[in-house]
């Protein structure tokens, strides 16, 4: 028989895959059997290159020994990892045979190729069942072993009940089966390559993995994967865990959280906007109450004078509270608008000094201010550093009861751009390590050993804090019980 008549029936007949090539590999011939094992057409195969349509990039240089050993010795057999036009591997067996051809001066190759990858796997199957089956059924995860085309070849009871399938039943299936289908062209061409180049990779590696069980439902998977070289083959073990609940909490949390920063945000939003609203009436008691102590409408009796007075002071209380209240709604919610200037700080300290000295004066208190010759010049929003200093010398003032109250004011040697420290100093009580943590929290307020509590909203260093940060500095706490105490507002180099 002709060598073409043996072409013509391997092309027609054969479900094997039979293949002419030339000598340096360009398709001559491509069988049925080979349009149905690899996926290419006659027409797409022809002419091309054989290494490039159906070779693994990792067995071109076996392939090429292989070919050079046929036409030098006439035939040669053996086992090899071919790719099929999806990209997916099978075993092959294959027979490469030097044929001579009339009326041509080089000989063609004649290449039949016999699909054997559930063979192979099967024979895989045995090897790692008799290795490896205790100790993977030993493990809380499933476990998945593939070989290097993709099939599994072993399965613990924890994958097969986590996929849904009975016992044995994943066997010789490939593992793109366990994944959602829409993920499955992509996990060939991973896979692919991830045996090309195998490397560990620990479970929950940041990738949103779902798997598919036997009856089409999906469910989320974290998976690692380990490289596993036997004398035979090598493999690649995957385990694989549910974290359908973990998920499920997650997102129960997310939205939680969710629920939880709109409402923070409405409230924020709310105390806001209602700065007028919740100011204008208390501006008018105050307005009025102080019109009637000036006795403008007339006489007051001492009863009369006490009770308004009375009124005012509880409607100033209640309006610092408002104003600081709205100051922090409107800081975390990102409605302060800082209007940066340069001005001297020395006349805005002198400024708060005369503001606070009837304060001090009124207890006692020796009130100084220390501050250098020459002008301090600084880049800032002057009414959100008047109301940081005011409201830690305020402090100082009402938690000292003897001694003395200083504001100091230093600047570096560069002028504008020079780091600038404002200390507030007193000669109080001092504030203990175990309560300088909790200073700068919302509505927290500082026990005084003995006498009566002052009044305060427990808003002012959560404020100053909160404005100091939007300035670009901080503000950094020196005491000790019984001997002072020194708040300095540190803001940095312009």
């Amino acid at each position: 028989m002709q060598a073409f008549d043996v072409v013509h029936l391997l092309k027609t007949q054969s479900p094997d895959a039979a293949i002419l090539t030339s000598v340096s590999g360009a398709v001559r011939y491509w069988s049925l059997g080979a349009q149905n094992v690899f996926g290419y057409s006659e027409s797409e195969a022809t002419q091309h290159d054989l290494a490039e349509l159906i070779v693994p990039p990792t067995h071109v240089q076996e392939h090429a020994q292989r070919m050079q050993q046929a036409l030098q010795e006439g035939l040669v057999t053996y086992e090899s990892v071919r790719r099929r036009q999806d990209g997916s591997l099978l075993y092959a067996d294959v027979s490469a045979k030097r044929v001579t051809v009339p009326d041509q001066a080089e000989p063609l190759i004649l290449l039949v190729e016999k699909d054997v990858t559930l063979i192979k796997v099967m024979r895989d199957a045995r090897l790692m069942e008799a290795r490896f089956r205790d100790l993977l059924e030993s493990t809380p995860d499933g476990i998945v072993m593939a070989n290097p085309t993709g099939h599994i070849v072993i399965a613990n009871s924890q994958a097969e009940r986590l996929f849904g399938y009975a016992s044995g039943e994943l066997l010789g299936k490939s593992v793109d089966q366990l994944l959602p289908e829409r993920y499955r062209k992509a996990h060939v061409s991973h896979r692919s390559n991830y045996l090309f180049q195998p490397r560990k990779r620990a479970m929950g590696s940041g990738l949103d993995l779902a798997g598919r069980r036997k009856d089409g439902t999906e469910f989320p998977i974290e998976i690692s994967l380990s490289p596993l070289h036997t004398d035979e083959s090598a493999f690649v073990m995957s385990a694989i865990r549910d974290i359908s609940e973990r998920k499920n909490f997650e997102k129960a949390l997310q939205e939680k959280n969710l629920e939880l920063a709109n409402a923070n945000q409405a409230k924020d939003r709310f105390l806001a906007s209602m700065s007028h609203e919740l100011r204008t009436p208390l501006n008018a008691i105050i307005g009025f109450t102080g019109t009637l102590l000036m006795k403008l409408p007339g006489p007051l009796t001492v009863d009369q004078d006490k009770q308004l007075r009375t009124v005012q002071g509880s409607a100033r209380h209640l309006l610092a509270l408002i104003n600081d209240l709205l100051d922090v709604a409107k800081i975390e919610a990102g409605k302060v608008e800082l209007h940066i200037e340069s001005f001297d700080c020395r006349a805005l300290l002198e400024e708060v000094t005369a503001a606070l000295r009837p304060q001090a004066e009124l207890k006692g208190l020796a009130f100084e201010l220390a501050m250098p010759n020459h002008a301090c010049p600084l880049l800032a929003d002057r009414r959100a550093l008047s109301q940081i200093i005011i409201n830690l010398t305020s402090n100082a003032i009402k938690f000292t009861h003897a001694g003395w109250v200083r504001i100091s004011l230093t600047q570096g040697s560069s002028g504008m751009g020079g780091r600038t420290d404002i200390a507030v100093e007193d000669s109080g009580e001092g504030i203990a390590p175990a309560d300088q943590a909790k200073l700068f929290g919302a509505f927290s307020r500082i026990e005084q050993r003995g006498g009566p509590q002052p009044e305060g909203t427990g808003l002012g260093l959560h404020l100053s804090l909160k404005l100091a940060a939007l300035l670009g500095g901080d503000i950094l706490v020196q005491s000790e019980a019984g001997r002072g105490s020194r708040f300095t507002l540190t803001l940095p180099e312009a």
